[in-house]
């Protein structure tokens, strides 16, 4: 069973940097890529699965948030004149 080779829009290659010019198709559960401007060649095999989420600072279980000692904090009153003794 052969499919229809199809170019991949915005692709450069990665022998000879032209951008445009990678075609791909699969068959027979390999996926295949190649340049028409060099002799880039390459076949892959198709994954099962749908590839797992990148590890990103947002999905990452976030550690426990260190506990600071408890410190009481004092309100001064601004408009209280300190006493002179």
């Amino acid at each position: 069973m052969s499919s229809v080779k199809r170019f991949i829009a915005g692709v450069t290659c990665p022998r000879c940097a032209a951008m445009d010019r990678v075609r791909a198709w699969e068959q027979n559960g390999i996926r295949y890529r190649e340049c028409v401007s060099c002799d880039f060649f390459e076949q892959l095999p198709i994954e099962d699965e749908a590839p797992g989420e990148l590890t990103t600072r947002v999905n990452q279980a976030r550690p426990e948030p260190a506990q600071n000692e408890i410190q009481p904090v004092r309100i001064m009153d601004p408009d209280h004149k300190p006493s002179n003794s």
